[in-house]
């Protein structure tokens, strides 16, 4: 047999880098639309993605897109237990009005809480600890389980957000933002095209809602996200450091 005949198998591909992955998501997803992008990601990590929400002020628009794909999504909720009242509410009324069925509350670790945080009053000291506690280390910890996460940010909440592209490395993660690029008016009109609740704190004047000791309604002018930890230098609650 001459050299000519052998046919030797073809080497596999060596598999994508975590960037690599990220930086072709993204340029693929700059064509399609927020509901397009959601179906395409939850179909490129089938059974390891989940959706991350606040179910604070702007959340409803991004879980009914889910929703409208696959109610079966994980929807990731930090439970604080410093949330609104009116946040645990909304968020019960929003699961059965979008049929979702896999809500997952994410909790801080008991033996962290009573370690860290016996009187529950850590936010008065250190509010960046308290965000650690409560936030950060537990979903850490919910996100082992998967190889994406869905969020609902956007460009227009400024500092740290301005250029969000629309699907980014976190790692060990990817991390998508299919509304990145919406404005105010994008979200208003999703909102009412397709009848969907505002969050009670709303109509107070709450335009980005957290845990209610670092939480303020904001001004009209105010960037989305002023009434978030008002008066200090902290713009996020680490959660997208991660």
């Amino acid at each position: 047999m001459t050299a000519a005949a052998l046919k030797l198998p073809l080497a596999p591909a060596a598999p994508l880098s975590l960037e690599a992955r990220a930086e072709t998501l993204n340029r693929e997803a700059q064509d399609l639309a927020p509901r397009e992008i959601v179906a395409a990601t939850l179909d490129e990590f089938r059974g390891r993605i989940a959706l991350v929400s606040s179910f604070g002020a702007e959340s409803a628009a991004l879980l009914h897109l889910v929703a409208s794909v696959d109610p079966s999504t994980p929807v990731l909720f930090i439970d604080t237990e410093k949330h609104f009242v009116q946040t645990n509410a909304y968020r019960e009324e929003l699961t059965r009005l979008l049929g979702l069925v896999n809500v997952l509350p994410i909790r801080p670790d008991e033996a962290d809480l009573s370690r860290t945080d016996p009187r529950g009053d850590l936010w008065k000291r250190d509010n960046d600890a308290c965000c650690a506690l409560r936030k950060v280390r537990p979903l850490r910890a919910a996100l082992n389980g998967y190889d994406a996460w869905i969020t609902g940010r956007k460009r227009i909440h400024g500092s740290l957000r301005s250029f969000l592209p629309l699907v980014e490395t976190a790692p060990p993660h990817i991390k998508i933002n299919p509304l990145a690029r919406w404005s105010a008016d994008d979200l208003d009109e999703y909102m009412t095209a397709h009848g969907l609740p505002a969050h009670p704190l709303v109509e107070n004047g709450f335009s980005s809602i957290g845990c209610w000791p670092c939480t303020a309604p904001t001004a009209p002018g105010d960037n989305a996200r002023a009434g978030r930890w008002r008066g200090l230098a902290k713009t996020e609650c680490g959660i997208h450091r991660l």
